[in-house]
């Protein structure tokens, strides 16, 4: 179990569990690159609390039995302060498993996801669909006039809860959906269901197939003709990281909603890319549905938090990030909205032209409506 406060003197520990290796390696390891890059700013500044900080780094192996032992490791032998990291949902329950449920650590979830996670001791610092599904789809069927939706999607928990928003939105705004499928990650013959995009008269296909099977899925798609017969495709988590996944042609004019994209021009912003660019040149990119964004927000949410509450006691630092803010981050400023333990960000919709996204609608600060969490007290 992980204590409340450190021993006086001892580094203050951060574990990151980042998939350094294995299908979302491209990720993880720009995931990793951002923890090293904030952790040295803070250090280079006198640390927190007048002690450094040190960065536990872990390699999950897109493997979420991995992740769960990497969690066990970080809080038994590392006692760490607090836990980031995980791409997939399935990863989130895996962490969480060892690092909250049993291990009481705080855990601070950095991507763009289904949301409705809601417990004392995790705090989540990516969009969820009150941020993403709730402003683009309208946006988007008022702007091409489509109303048939097919719904490609991976089996597990975020596709399943996504598609579900997706459906209540469409319905919403006079859409229908016309088909909704689900395949393992690894499945990549996508073949008899481009043929039922097709036959189903389709006119968005709103994409949760997610690596390695989304290659496929849109090499497939693309050579079927969707796009040239001027179907939209949509995948809300694809950024400059997935991008170079694929072949540009396959996801020309794709559209994603997201909380930063690399053509987001405020000062700070660039600099922080710059920054993140001179440090770590490579195709390991500084990204938003990569986590790279959350990651960043929920490393300086959770340092001001530490500095407002003046100590280490989990507690107080619960107390203080609930309300937690910083005045300038990736995309913009953000601030934990209290009793949610989600963040309000500013969202923009974008769009690949050429291999790059450019953005077409900032959307401004959007609020996460997530439920409110029970009393922090619950997890002392």
């Amino acid at each position: 179990m992980a204590q409340s406060t450190s021993a006086a003197g001892r580094p203050i520990k951060v574990g990151v569990i980042a998939d350094q290796s294995g299908p979302l390696s491209f990720v993880g390891l720009a995931n990793a690159n951002v923890a090293r890059m904030v952790i040295g700013d803070i250090n280079a500044k006198g640390g927190l609390l007048g002690r450094h900080v040190e960065l536990c780094l872990e390699d999950s192996e897109t493997n979420d039995a991995v992740a769960a032992a990497k969690a066990t490791k970080l809080v038994e032998h590392d006692r760490v302060d607090v836990i980031f990291g995980g791409i997939y949902s399935s990863t989130r329950q895996a962490i969480k498993g060892p690092a909250v449920v049993r291990g009481k650590t705080l855990y601070i979830y950095p991507e763009q996801y289904e949301g409705q996670e809601s417990d004392p001791l995790i705090f989540c610092t990516g969009p969820v669909p009150a941020q993403q599904v709730d402003p683009f789809i309208p946006w988007l069927m008022q702007k091409t006039g489509a109303k048939k939706f097919y719904l490609p999607s991976a089996d597990y928990i975020w596709p399943h809860v996504m598609n579900k928003k997706v459906r209540q939105v469409v319905a919403a705004n006079g859409g229908t959906i016309v088909g909704e499928e689900y395949f393992p990650l690894d499945h990549m013959d996508y073949r008899a269901t481009v043929e039922k995009i097709a036959s189903s008269g389709a006119e968005v296909v709103f994409n949760t197939i997610v690596p390695p099977g989304v290659t496929a899925f849109f090499g497939q798609l693309h050579d079927s003709g969707f796009s040239a017969r001027g179907g939209y495709l949509v995948c809300t988590y694809f950024d400059e990281n997935f991008l170079n996944m694929v072949p540009a042609a396959h996801v020309e004019g794709l559209y994603s909603c997201l909380d930063y994209y690399q053509a987001v021009s405020d000062p700070f912003s660039r600099k922080l890319l710059a920054q993140y660019d001179k440090l770590y040149p490579g195709h390991a990119l500084f990204t938003g549905g990569s986590a790279c964004s959350g990651l960043y927000r929920g490393l300086r949410l959770w340092a001001a938090a530490v500095t407002e509450a003046g100590s280490l006691a989990q507690s107080d630092v619960i107390e203080a990030l609930d309300h937690a803010e910083i005045a300038e981050g990736p995309g913009g400023p953000a601030a934990m909205v209290p009793g949610q333990h989600h963040a309000r960000m500013n969202m923009y919709i974008a769009q690949a032209r050429s291999g790059r996204f450019q953005i077409i609608n900032s959307l401004g600060a959007i609020d996460p409506q997530e439920q409110l969490v029970a009393a922090p007290m619950a997890a002392v």
